[in-house]
């Protein structure tokens, strides 16, 4: 926003308050309620006003304050924004972020917890980005900022406090479209994102105690997806788990799946295993039973060595 003053933040209860998860605190005392806007409760407007400010020349960040609240302005991502530039033949760009908290981990019930990439991921014209680090949060933040598509942002809210670490305080972007090896291994790829990167990587570092060598790829980006990366190191390992927090069925573990079963099912020694979320609402009480736990993480593990 201090590099280009066409960069607007509008949402509900994104200024005087910082947002519900403070993720803007600070922006308005800086910047002003002319850039950034608290919005009506309206998800239709907040994204509806986003368009239009960006084919006239201005680059807004929309809050949809939890992803769960998307659906009245799912027309307007669908059928408006990811089309823009493709029904004017490269005339019009929409360059807007939807930023959104995503999944569970908190306690949200069936109204504060759902993961819905998938919806998106199916779209073409959208980009989705999932970070799962605070590095990478600045990094690809940044690129969607500087995008000039339209990019759905999603932050896993579980992992908003639940760990640090260490960013630059300078400028720097992190590139969509690349995945990131965040463990390297030899015997089982498990391809994830998001809010399961971290239980991943702890079943992965048990599974080590075992003798099992596990690779982990946290994805980042789901369109475009690293290509290149999945199918390279599913050829290395020749196993693979695919964990995300959303419902299975459908979900974007099954893309995982289907491009593998296309481009390297000759190299696979096992069927793959999809760890995810159960086809049901999201549940209040029993949430830690539907999320992705580490022995669930395990377990697919080792259905896949021990195939």
């Amino acid at each position: 926003m201090e590099r280009r003053e066409e960069v607007v933040v509008l949402g509900e209860d994104i200024g005087r308050s910082g947002g519900v998860f403070r993720a803007t605190e600070g922006l308005y005392s800086q910047f002003g309620p002319t850039r950034v806007m608290d919005m009506p409760l309206n998800e239709s407007g907040v994204i509806g006003v986003s368009i239009g400010l960006a084919l006239y020349g201005m680059r807004p960040v929309a809050e949809i304050e939890f992803l769960d609240f998307v659906y009245p302005a799912f027309d307007q991502i669908v059928s408006e924004l990811s089309k823009m530039r493709y029904r004017s033949g490269g005339e019009y760009t929409a360059p807007v972020v939807v930023r959104a908290p995503y999944g569970g981990g908190i306690k949200g019930g069936p109204y504060h917890s759902q993961s819905a990439e998938a919806f998106f991921a199916h779209v073409p014209g959208l980009k989705v980005v999932v970070p799962s680090t605070p590095y990478d949060a600045k990094g690809l933040l940044t690129s969607a900022m500087r995008d000039e598509d339209p990019v759905i942002f999603l932050e896993p809210k579980r992992l908003y406090r639940s760990f640090r670490d260490d960013v630059p305080d300078g400028e720097y972007t992190v590139p969509i479209g690349r995945a990131r090896v965040a463990r390297e291994g030899r015997d089982v790829s498990v391809f994830t994102y998001g809010s399961t990167v971290p239980t991943v990587l702890e079943a992965a570092a048990e599974a080590s105690e075992e003798g099992i060598d596990v690779e982990v790829v946290d994805l980042r980006t789901l369109t475009p997806l690293d290509v290149d990366a999945v199918i390279g190191s599913a050829k290395k390992t020749g196993r693979v788990v695919v964990v995300n927090e959303a419902p299975k069925i459908m979900g974007y573990g099954a893309e995982i799946s289907a491009l593998l079963a296309e481009e390297a099912l000759d190299y696979l020694k096992a069927p793959i295993v999809r760890v995810g979320g159960f086809g049901i609402p999201f549940p209040y009480v029993h949430e830690n039973l539907y999320m992705p736990t580490v022995p669930r993480v395990i377990k697919a593990i080792h259905k896949v060595v021990e195939h």
